[in-house]
């Protein structure tokens, strides 16, 4: 029996760590909280998880929440114009739902269940000291713990980083009370506001742990009229800002917005990072190695949604891998294959999530505009979110965007 390390415990530490467990290896998770620390604490993200990921948690039986997380048809997209009208307003159906779970009841759940199917959780900080004694102990270790000290041993791939420096401010309240958007009240969609020179509000759907609820996520600009946050520490507060914005900048969310309370005290975060891929080996004072996973090795500014969904596709393609390579030894150049299978896949979310920072150019505006006009175009910019390999074909070469509006209109006239 292989022992295994997973440090951190979040989406993918604990979705490998599960997938392992269920394969027979002996499993070590190591988790700087308790099931009841991550349960009672503050909200950790956003999340919106679409198809393909959430089938990666049925495939490990592990999808404890699908039947009450509300379920997610369509993903609409709005822009506003500079007298607080809707220049373009529409909604994609996807063609499977997506979900949320606040990541308090999910990852208190999975810890909960590891330890109940005999995994040994280990409560504690990890420091690079730590690592450096576990790493002649197993056969090896995994670093999911997105932040803090770990992260320093990965570095960052020049390469393969477009930016420096956080490309926005991140503001997110969990509340109860919002309305249905009046225009799609028979469905649940998340819903992206687009802010020109401003910055983002996206509105989803959750289940958290007082039931269903809300999430309102500001990003803003930094430096601009959304970057307001930094140093809020009172949730009242924040929340007040928070619809002060909406107000301002998204009246029509607003309107349905007016009667909102937040889920509880821990229901606010706020915060920003700079989007960064670093190189997936990471060496310790001893000579030992360890594999990064996730956001450790591919963080992206969360304007795409695709946090969680890139988490679980990872932790589903390093099980594959582990398991594949039986009982060889899982040296650096099986850690750099091992990565660069996820990156297969990885790269065209971190290239799109880095073009939708910028200010979008002319081809993209013209994209987001005929879908409001071409149900089709709607529908597979929604799918994107699910399997973001398809924008490669369409989104990025202006003539090839071109060409797909005219001939989906061509069709829809025909």
């Amino acid at each position: 029996m292989r022992k295994i390390l997973i440090v951190g415990a979040g989406q993918s530490g604990l979705q490998l760590a599960l997938g392992l467990q269920s394969r027979g290896y002996e499993v070590t998770l190591m988790s700087n909280r308790t099931a009841d620390e991550v349960r009672y604490g503050r909200v950790m993200s956003t999340q919106c998880m679409f198809d393909m990921a959430l089938q990666h948690e049925r495939d490990l039986g592990i999808n404890f929440w699908e039947s009450q997380a509300p379920r997610i048809e369509g993903l609409g997209v709005s822009v506003a114009g500079p007298d607080g009208s809707r220049p373009i307003d529409w909604v994609g159906r996807l063609d499977g739902y997506a979900q949320s779970v606040d990541q308090r009841v999910k990852m208190a759940g999975w810890l909960d269940t590891f330890a109940q199917r005999g995994g040994q959780l280990v409560v504690h900080g990890a420091a690079v000291s730590d690592l450096d004694y576990f790493s002649r102990t197993y056969d090896l270790v995994l670093v999911a713990a997105g932040k803090g000290e770990l992260v320093s041993m990965f570095e960052r791939d020049a390469e393969r980083s477009v930016y420096s420096e956080p490309q926005r401010a991140l503001a997110v309240s969990y509340v109860h009370g919002l309305g249905p958007r009046p225009e799609h009240p028979e469905f649940d969609a998340v819903r992206c506001n687009l802010v020109p020179g401003v910055g983002e509000l996206f509105i989803m759907p959750t289940l958290t742990t007082s039931g269903r609820a809300d999430i309102l996520f500001w990003e803003g600009i930094p430096g601009g009229p959304l970057d307001v946050f930094q140093g809020v520490k009172d949730p009242a507060e924040h929340l007040a800002l928070t619809l002060e914005l909406m107000e301002r900048f998204t009246p029509w969310e607003y309107a349905r917005a007016t009667k909102v309370e937040l889920t509880d005290e821990g229901g606010t975060l706020a915060g920003r990072y700079a989007p960064t891929v670093r190189k997936p080996v990471g060496r310790l004072p001893g000579g030992g190695v360890v594999l990064g996973v996730a956001d450790v090795v591919v963080a992206n500014d969360p304007i795409t949604g695709q946090g969680s969904n890139s988490a679980s596709k990872c932790a589903a393609s390093y099980l594959a891998s582990i398991v594949e390579h039986g009982d060889r030894p899982f040296d650096e150049e099986w850690m750099r294959q091992t990565f660069e299978r996820y990156w297969e896949t990885a790269q065209y979310v971190t290239k799109w999530t880095n073009a939708m920072l910028a200010p979008p150019p002319e081809h993209i505006l013209n994209l987001i505009g005929a879908a409001g006009q071409l149900p089709a175009v709607a529908n597979r910019f929604a799918n994107g979110f699910n399997d973001p390999t398809d924008f490669e074909s369409y989104i990025f070469d202006p003539s090839k965007t071109a060409a797909y509006v005219e001939s989906v209109a061509a069709s829809s006239t025909s």
